[in-house]
Formats: structure tokens, C-alpha cells, sequence
């Protein structure tokens, strides 16, 4: 049985993808800083492990196959990204082990490309992509040496699975119990969303078809390129009812971003959301088949279910 260890098991992408991998089969391990993880990764053998301490990282992930870098500091933390990628590295190498890593569109930079296909060039304009650049530099660099494969699947921003952090949870869905939609910016702009359990069964599928890859692949996950009111109509959907369309009060953020650090992050990458932009493959569905894509509809509403908005669910005839 494939041993895969899920760096980060406690973060909102970990458990989802870690329950992806028990559900198909696979001998998971879920390495976290506490030695403690959620009710959802029941089945994972649990392992301390703390990414900053690389010794403690090798151990962490000795004997396992597959490494899953589900590594993703807050982002007033983002200076430990490439010494964690550094330890990542450390800990494939030593113990042989390929590295599946969850690529952004933070490389691509402003203006962003509206499609972003597996040849597009990274022109990063941001710190936060700068430093995702040279994450990936070093990935490249470990795998053209031979020392560590990787694979990375690149999606945009992440919706559904508990947790908290996402732009979903934490403004557009932050006032839907209240009959408030949120939109982060112009409402009928296209933007690359990843529903997280088909993400999950992406990179499940990358590592059943490792035979139809090389030593280094960056690929694309097509999710959802939807607009707010998109997701605005597939939400009023889930909830039988009408919500009510506010914006974001960036101009709030902006005045505060000199004091307030999170703020000031958050401002950085917020071209993300005034520039239309969608991932595109033509690789992906030859490697893994079919691309997992649940119909916005379901994904939204599970979404919302996930993080405790009250669903509308319409009875079945009989």
C-alpha cells in the first residue's frame, strides 16, 4: 500500500486532502506541529512534526512514498514558506519520497493573464509571488539535480471543507445568514475558484498515474472560473432565498493596511480580485481521465454547510 504523508493535516487543504487519500485506499500519515488532528482524518496514523525543524521533519515523513506539502503559513507569516520549502526538500530527499505541492496563481502577477495555461510565464509582482517563484524555483532545481520529484497542481482560490481562512468563509459567505452576499470585488468578474474535494481527488489521480509523469510537472486544476454572481445565484439556491449584494469596503482596508499588518497583506493581493483570470489544462485530463468538477449548485451548497451556513434542502417526491 503507497504511504503518503500530509504535511499541514490540520490546515483546511490537509484535511481535505487527506481524507481524499484514506477514502481512496492509501496508508496516510497526518504530520502536524501537535500531534493532534481533526475527526475527519480518522484512519491517518498521526505524527508530530514540525516543518520549521528540518530533523524533526525527516522523521516526521521516514518511510513514506509520497510527501504532500499542504504547508501554508497565515500571511503576516509568509517569510517561513521557503525555509519550510527548504525543509521539504530536505526531508524527500532523505528518505526518497515524491513531493505533490499545491501551486498558486500568485505567480503571474498584475496584470494577471485572463487565461493561464501550463506555458504561461510567471511575472510576479508581489512579494507573496515572488516568494511562490522561488518556491517552485527550488522544487525545479532538487528535481533537475535528481534528488526529489515533484508534481504541483495549480488551482485558484480555495471553497468548501471546515475550516477557516478562505476568501469564501471569511467575506463572501461571512453574512449569509443574515441575507447578505458579499462580493470581494466587481460582481460580474470572472475568478479561478478551486472546490477543495475535487482538488483533493486531482491530486489523488496525479498519484495513480505517477507512470504519466516526469521528474517535474506543473499542471493546471480547471475549477470554477465563476463570477459573483455566479456563486451569488447558485448560494440563493442552497438557501431558498433572495441575499442581499454588498461589496467588500476595500477603500477600509486601505487606509488601515499602514497599521494593521494583516490588512496591509491582504491589500497587497488585492489586484486578485479587480483583474479576471481562469486556469485552463491540456494535459491534466490525459494524465488523471476525467477532471473532477462538482456542478457549482452542489459545491456551493456543501460549502456553505461546511462552515454552518443553514442549507435549504427541498424534499424528494416520493
Amino acid at each position: 500500500m503507497t504511504k503518503i504523508a500530509i504535511l499541514g493535516a490540520n490546515g483546511r487543504l490537509g484535511r481535505v486532502v487527506g481524507k481524499a487519500f484514506i477514502d481512496a485506499g492509501f496508508d496516510v500519515r497526518a504530520v502536524t506541529r501537535t500531534g493532534k488532528v481533526p475527526a475527519e482524518l480518522h484512519g491517518a496514523t498521526v505524527v508530530a512534526g514540525d516543518a520549521m525543524d528540518r530533523q524533526s521533519l525527516i522523521h516526521a515523513t521516514e518511510g513514506v512514498d509520497i510527501v504532500f506539502n499542504g504547508l501554508n503559513p497565515i500571511y503576516t507569516d509568509w517569510g517561513k514558506c521557503l525555509p519550510m520549502a527548504q525543509n521539504v526538500m530536505a526531508a524527500c530527499h532523505a528518505n526518497g519520497a515524491l513531493h505533490l505541492f499545491p501551486g498558486t496563481v500568485y505567480n503571474y502577477g498584475s496584470p494577471m493573464p485572463e487565461v493561464i495555461t501550463e506555458d504561461t510565464p510567471f511575472r510576479p509582482t508581489t512579494e507573496k509571488g515572488r516568494i511562490r517563484c522561488a518556491m517552485e524555483a527550488l522544487f525545479r532545481a532538487e528535481a533537475d539535480a535528481g534528488h526529489v520529484r515533484t508534481i504541483i497542481l495549480r488551482a485558484g482560490d480555495f471553497f468548501g471543507g471546515t475550516g477557516s481562512g478562505s476568501w469564501f468563509d471569511l467575506v463572501v459567505a461571512a453574512k449569509m445568514n443574515k441575507g447578505v452576499y458579499t462580493a470581494p470585488g466587481p460582481a460580474n468578474l470572472v475568478h479561478e475558484w478551486a472546490y477543495l474535494p475535487d482538488f483533493a481527488v486531482g491530486f489523488v489521480g496525479l498519484a495513480r498515474n505517477l507512470d504519466k509523469l516526469g521528474f517535474y510537472e506543473a499542471l493546471n486544476f480547471p475549477g470554477h472560473a465563476v463570477t459573483d454572481m455566479d456563486i451569488k445565484a447558485a448560494a440563493e439556491k442552497a438557501l431558498g432565498r433572495p441575499l442581499k449584494l454588498t461589496f467588500m469596503p476595500w477603500w477600509v482596508l486601505r487606509a488601515g493596511s499602514p497599521f494593521v499588518a494583516m490588512w496591509r497583506e491582504i491589500v497587497s493581493m488585492s489586484y486578485l480580485r479587480f483583474e479576471p483570470h481562469q486556469l485552463v489544462s491540456d494535459r491534466l485530463e490525459g494524465i488523471i481521465g476525467e477532471v473532477p468538477h462538482t456542478p457549482l449548485d452542489q459545491a456551493v451548497a456543501e460549502a456553505l454547510e461546511d462552515i454552518g451556513v443553514t442549507v435549504h434542502r427541498e424534499k424528494n417526491a416520493a
